[in-house]
């Protein structure tokens, strides 16, 4: 059964936002749509039926699956998803008013309420992955023959028979379903509530962390140094409390990985992603072996461009000497954005337009609002809503572009169901990335001289730096990390070295690290909500770079083959969805088809000097 939680900010951390004003009427979610408030007799009328139909079905079914008949076991399974949905939808709602502010007690209190009672109604289920996944294989396959509907949810099924190895007995899974809630979520929301709550003295400012954080790409290079010591200054305060949020999720995993007996800390993600092991380690290998070529040469030229002999790490984001300290205000984002999605298929902008006028955007930066940006899909029979921290930098725009891009991949999802329609993180970036590279194309084409097509350019090339090298170096520091905790107890030290040594071969020998720099680490919520997630984004990159490749290359009804990957959400398998492209990621030549377009981007870089 799927474990209900509330959503998590997905999108990395280490892409925030910029500052300024005037940036128009920024919109504010309506949740109305999940319910009308905390109160709502609707809410409470769902959380009733939970409590009686979770013991209902645990009543009818449990200790009977193996004797279903093919039509008895689509009803079950249907019931099942129907659960999965109304749960789904008290979760949403409650995380999502919780990520509006996380400083406030009373929305904290609900979400964690929402969360206890959903796990005590929940827990009779436990059995049903359990007992499925015991049935025969031969009886499961003439199951799946005896009767179509029901082998439409095959896909979930594989999945779930994919743990059969690994699942414990009936009594230790009820015992890691029952203590979910004070477990690893506990250890998540003191993290959330510790980070929103830090505040950092930058030249006698008290800024939040996303405004110190956006000083990182301002203009003026003392603003930036101020802002990064301000941030190892706030963190070396708190890294005693990181580093114990860090080691407890670390051990916590291990023991039940253990118990489980996988083979590796991250094969439980490569499970849950439905992606072989020897495919992210392909990605893995073809990136670092990658990094000379990309971020080594590329920072190279940036400090060049800076006129600097070596660059420190808050130079890192810092914008080009010609580049303009222009605010796009929410209107112009808005347009650019729609448009861009329009010229590639008018379907796009359609599907994108409610997000803008019905309230599914959550955009301002507020007191106590959760860092960074995501997009929730919520349920099927709802719809998405996107996060948004914008202060109106050009990089805001590409986040407003990737956000937007899952939505609309989540709404196209949807027909699928409620089982059917959650994609797989190294297939969920694919429309996000695509959106972001939809609009980049458009402005680079739009550019007015050479000035600013070099600093579009060296945007784009930052982003996709900081999309794949940056996170598998922060795969890697999860590597090393969960491998050094299986040997014993980290200091923040410990882990500070760790970090500091992916941060050296990944970034290369254009920079110097200032002092404090190695409690970076503690700021990146996936490292903590969802370890080994970070590789998504290059898979979804590198996907993307070379499904673009095929688009420019005016592949035969691209968009309507791109629209049905979409509409599949998690029913297929990646190389079923790349298959009509031409691609298939388990050739390890298709991330170098990836990667060659980042090192393109370079070369006309160094062509423009």
């Amino acid at each position: 059964m799927t474990a209900f939680t509330a959503p998590r900010p997905v999108h990395d951390a280490d892409a925030s936002a910029g500052g300024g004003r005037n940036l128009g009427d920024l919109p504010v979610w309506d949740l109305t749509d999940l319910y009308a408030a905390p109160d709502a007799p609707e809410l409470a009328r769902d959380l009733d039926w939970l409590d009686t139909e979770c013991a209902a079905f645990a009543a009818d079914y449990k200790g009977r699956l193996a004797d279903l008949s093919a039509d008895a076991m689509l009803t079950c399974v249907q019931r099942n998803e129907r659960i999965e949905q109304v749960a789904g939808r008290v979760m949403s709602y409650a995380g999502l008013r919780y990520y509006q502010k996380t400083t406030d007690p009373a929305r904290a209190k609900f979400m964690s309420d929402c969360q206890d009672r959903i796990t005590v109604a929940t827990a009779p289920l436990v059995f049903f992955s359990l007992e499925f996944n015991r049935i025969p294989d031969d009886a499961f396959e003439a199951l799946m023959a005896a009767n179509a509907d029901l082998a439409r949810y095959r896909p979930v099924f594989d999945r779930m028979r994919a743990m059969k190895p690994y699942q414990l007995s009936d009594e230790l899974e009820e015992f890691l379903h029952d203590q979910s809630s004070v477990g690893a979520a506990a250890w998540n929301r003191l993290f959330d509530e510790t980070i929103a709550g830090l505040t950092f003295d930058v030249d006698g400012e008290t800024l939040g962390i996303e405004a110190t954080l956006t000083l990182l790409t301002e203009q003026k290079r003392e603003t930036r140094e101020a802002a990064a010591r301000a941030l190892a200054a706030t963190f070396a305060t708190r890294l005693p409390l990181f580093a114990r949020v860090h080691n407890t999720l670390a051990k916590e995993k291990e023991i039940e990985d253990r118990w489980r007996k996988l083979p590796t800390p991250q094969s439980g993600r490569h499970l849950a992603n439905h992606v072989e092991p020897e495919v992210v380690e392909a990605l893995r290998n073809a990136v670092v072996d990658a990094y000379p070529r990309l971020s080594h040469r590329y920072y190279a030229l940036k400090a060049k461009w800076l006129g600097l002999d070596t660059m420190e790490v808050w130079d890192r984001n810092a914008p080009l000497p010609m580049e303009t300290d222009r605010i796009v205000g929410w209107d112009e984002a808005r347009q650019t954005v729609q448009n861009a999605y329009a010229e590639f298929d008018p379907r796009m902008a359609e599907l994108s337009e409610p997000f803008f006028t019905d309230g599914w955007i959550d955009a301002g930066v507020t007191e106590g609002k959760a860092p960074g940006a995501f997009a929730h899909p919520t349920v099927t029979d709802a719809h998405p809503y996107v996060m948004l921290n914008y202060l109106g930098k050009p990089r805001d725009v590409m986040t407003l572009a990737h956000e937007l891009g899952h939505g609309v991949h989540q709404r196209l999802a949807a027909g699928q169901g409620e089982m059917l329609s959650h994609t797989p993180l190294t297939l969920a970036e694919t429309a996000s990335v695509f959106g972001e590279m939809l609009t980049f194309r458009r402005l680079l084409a739009n550019a007015k001289d050479d000035a600013e097509r070099k600093v579009l350019l060296a945007g784009k090339v930052e982003d996709m730096i900081n999309t794949v090298v940056r996170q598998i170096a922060f795969y890697d520091f999860e590597c090393k990390l969960h491998a050094a905790r299986r040997e014993g107890e980290l200091t923040p030290d410990d882990i500070g070295a760790l970090w500091m040594s992916v941060q050296a071969e990944s970034l290369g020998p254009a920079f110097n690290f200032m002092e404090g720099y190695e409690t970076f680490w503690a700021y990146i919520p996936h490292f903590v909500h969802s370890p080994f997630y970070v590789y998504a984004y290059a898979f979804g990159d590198g996907l993307v770079n070379a499904l673009y490749a095929v688009y420019e290359e005016g592949d035969p009804g691209f968009q309507e083959k791109y629209f049905e990957m979409l509409k599949a959400g998690g029913s297929k398998h990646h190389k079923d969805l790349l298959a009509p492209f031409g691609l298939d990621a388990s050739d390890p030549a298709f991330w170098d088809k990836g990667l060659s377009m980042i090192s393109g981007f370079i070369d006309e870089l160094e062509a423009m000097e």
